[in-house]
């Protein structure tokens, strides 16, 4: 494992943590809302996870001292690229970002004024906005619960919602650190590099069942994520098998919490997944999955009415619609979606 540039000796009240691995495509996009952030005061360690394309010759073209560049020898996934950076990290909190996504200028500011003023938060997250493949904004939202996370609540919903939405105190790695890895060290881990997808959701489980920090979100969308069909979040049956391992693991460290909620849960999984598989028009996997989901658990039906209804009626009108028809009537649904969270998320700032 090997560094880049110049390391500042100053100690950062931030650290950006952000891997890097086949998205020559994007990272600039990324390391320019890092450095165009208002708030100065951080360090931001780039991960090569052994990038097969131009990625990290992006990122060294860039001559802020505040980058290092830190160089795997073998490839580790997102979870141990993370891990190495959460390694290296010297800041107060650490900062994610998924080198695919991007931050509003204004994200690290607004984050560490809520962390400087509520101690007994350990994650502070907000509203993601989604973009599109090419970058452009969809104007349509993630819209968690923000505050009063429970464990079962987390289990059931991961209000976070993305890697890029949190920013975590250091000591909430320390709190959740493991030894028990793929490679036989003895250095700390924080995620579990077992999983190639879902891995933050188990960090995250592990933090609201084992620990007594509290995890909270802003109203503001402060992260913009992009909905990338080539991702592993596209591949809808290899996500919901390594969510089954999460809630697995979760079941040996946390088994009343897996007993008393793990299948409302798998319902919320499963409905989460049929609008993944609407996203990727296939109408025919979308509706077999919320047809799971009720039949996991029909309480979704009237504990989210308005979004179980919809995520029915989206994968019905999919499953029967030709595409051309399917495709002319989403945008239209799209925007009424986007203008009506908008005013919640206005009214909420309010």
């Amino acid at each position: 494992m090997t560094q880049n540039n110049k390391k500042n000796n100053n100690t950062p009240k931030v650290s950006v943590v952000m891997p890097i691995y086949g998205v020559e495509r994007f990272v600039a996009e990324a390391v320019d809302s890092v450095l165009s952030q208002t708030f100065s005061d951080f360090e931001f360690l780039i991960v090569d996870d052994v990038s097969p394309d131009k990625s990290r010759e992006i990122c060294e073209a860039y001559t802020d001292e505040r980058i290092q560049i830190i160089v795997h020898e073998k490839n580790r996934g997102l979870a141990g690229a993370r891990n190495t950076g959460i390694r290296h990290a010297r800041g107060e909190y650490i900062a994610l970002l998924d080198s695919d996504d991007k931050w509003t200028m204004d994200k690290l500011e607004k984050h560490v004024a809520h962390l400087d003023s509520s101690a007994k938060v350990g994650v502070s997250f907000s509203r993601s906005v989604f973009m599109n493949e090419d970058g452009d904004l969809m104007n349509t939202y993630q819209m968690p619960k923000l505050t009063g996370i429970t464990a079962d609540h987390l289990l059931c919903r991961n209000p976070i919602g993305n890697g890029s939405a949190p920013v975590i105190r250091r000591e909430v790695f320390k709190d959740i650190a493991f030894q028990d890895n793929l490679y036989g060290e003895t250095e700390d881990y924080f995620f579990d590099d077992k999983f190639r997808q879902s891995e933050d959701i188990e960090c995250w489980i592990r933090i609201a069942s084992l620990t007594s920090w509290e995890i909270e979100g802003l109203s503001e969308a402060l992260t913009v994520y992009r909905l990338n069909s080539g991702s592993l979040s596209a591949n809808v049956p290899k996500q919901l098998a390594t969510w089954e391992a999460v809630i697995e693991k979760a079941s040996i460290h946390s088994p009343e919490l897996v007993n008393r909620s793990g299948g409302l849960a798998r319902a919320y999984q499963l409905r989460y997944l049929s609008r993944q598989a609407i996203r990727l028009q296939d109408g025919k996997m979308a509706l077999g999955l919320v047809c799971q989901a009720l039949k996991q658990s029909p309480s979704i039906l009237w504990r989210e009415p308005s979004r179980t209804l919809m995520t029915v009626g989206a994968a019905l009108l999919q499953r029967v619609t030709p595409k051309a028809v399917y495709r002319s009537l989403e945008p239209v649904a799209i925007k009424v979606l986007g203008s009506t969270q908008r005013i919640r998320i206005a009214l909420a700032r309010s």
